[in-house]
């Protein structure tokens, strides 16, 4: 047998029916008839589609007959399931699906944020089923890591930090793996990721080689009008938004040190809020921290700003004292313990804006004159649905009734590559 051709992918935000609001106080988990019919109903359609992997999010683990009906649904088509609730009896969490046609589950991981938010992750490493012919005596990796996950939702623009770190925390986990066991296998990450391709944990992603699936298989170039087209999300306050990714990463891409790219993402998140601040064009209370602080900061000041700002102290987690630091020694260039609040912006040497990415390609190049190469497998996108459709010119169609999210299936052309160690 040949490594299958394709591989496929769906994520899908099923909106738990605690969630999902009726009205008058109400919600689809107070009449069962309603949310066994639209489960029914994402069943069928999930079924349809036939996929490789199903990632869910938003599953309601609290209940334990729609638990019994995805498990029996799913297993009586082949699916191996693995469920996780959220922390702290949240009530909704993941489900990942996996097709036992298509991939062997090598190991299964659970990543638990207690401090951030109560998200939680879901790690599967895979075999693609099938042998693959061998290149002369060339021992060919065939697995793959698959990550399902659901970020916090941003109520406002603190809630970005903690997006991000929670982004964080998932690569610093899929970076260890490999290491640990000497992986070089290709990385899809999966799910709700509460925010567009405008926000930092796109850009974070994006430094770190990770693609996204939808974008590469329509062609989504930067600085064109469909950069941000399609939507995939009709939030509680009633707007569209694209927000559900499959971001992939293949073995031969670069990676910038983590720690080094988390910064510069943070950075670029302060620099966003304390811009507004300082202008005097938002803020009020921060600007008023800086006019009373006259015309240096020190790192006490910074500190009490951050946490007016939330960035640390947040209910929900936040930055810690050591990142804290970090950030400040990059502000304070000259190490002396104060920085000009004028200058401010100006004195930071390191955000998000720095990345450039034709530059990290060109350190691609020179990594893989230096060193040897290794055969394994990578993806190539072939094609990328959203449903509904409309959802890719970018409307919402209001007879849509599955979830208030679209679900995005994405094929894969298994392919031969060969990866710099």
């Amino acid at each position: 047998m040949n490594c299958p051709q394709t591989i496929s992918c769906t994520t899908f935000n099923i909106l738990a029916p605690i969630y999902k609001r009726l009205g008058g106080g109400m919600r689809e988990s107070d009449f069962s008839e309603s949310w066994l019919s639209r489960n029914e109903n994402i069943l069928d359609r999930l079924l349809h589609l036939k996929s490789s992997v199903i990632c869910l999010q938003e599953f309601w683990m609290g209940n334990e007959e729609l638990v019994r009906m995805y498990e029996k649904r799913l297993g009586d088509a082949g699916y191996l399931t693995y469920k996780l609730a959220r922390t702290n009896n949240r009530g909704d969490g993941l489900l990942t699906a996996i097709h036992q046609n298509h991939f062997r589950v090598l190991n299964y991981r659970e990543l638990l944020f207690n401090d951030i938010g109560d998200r939680v992750a879901q790690v599967l490493h895979v075999e693609v089923c099938g042998n693959i012919s061998q290149n002369g005596k060339i021992n060919k990796m065939k697995e793959a890591l698959i990550v399902n996950t659901h970020l916090i939702f941003p109520h406002d623009s603190r809630y970005c930090f903690l997006r991000l770190q929670q982004v964080y925390k998932i690569l610093q986990y899929i970076r260890s793996y490999v290491e640990n066991y000497s992986l070089f296998v290709p990385v899809i990450l999966c799910g709700d990721w509460n925010g567009s391709k405008k926000g930092h944990v796109y850009k974070f992603l994006r430094s770190q080689g990770f693609e996204s699936s939808y974008d590469i298989a329509h062609h989504c170039e930067k600085n064109t009008d469909d950069f941000q087209k399609w939507v995939s999300h009709r939030n509680h306050r009633g707007n569209i938004c694209g927000v559900d990714f499959i971001w992939l990463q293949n073995p031969r891409k670069f990676h910038k040190p983590l720690k080094e790219s988390f910064m510069e993402a943070i950075l670029g998140n302060i620099k966003n809020l304390l811009k507004s601040v300082i202008t005097g064009s938002g803020g009020d209370q921060m600007f008023e921290i800086f006019r009373i602080k006259g015309s240096c900061i020190t790192y006490s000041d910074f500190c009490e700003v951050l946490e007016e700002l939330g960035i640390c102290g947040h209910p929900c987690g936040g930055l810690n004292e050591e990142d804290i630091k970090e950030i400040w020694e990059r502000i304070d260039e000259d190490g002396d313990g104060i920085a000009d609040v004028p200058n401010f912006l100006r004195a930071w040497s390191l955000c998000s804006d720095s990345w450039n990415e034709e530059r990290d390609k060109k350190s691609v190049e020179e990594v893989g004159e230096t060193r040897s190469s290794r055969a394994t497998i990578g993806f190539v996108v072939k094609k990328a649905t959203l449903f509904p459709k409309e959802a890719e010119k970018g409307t919402w169609p209001e007879s849509y009734m599955l979830s208030d999210h679209a679900h995005l299936t994405v094929e894969f052309a298994v392919k031969d590559v060969h990866c710099t160690l």
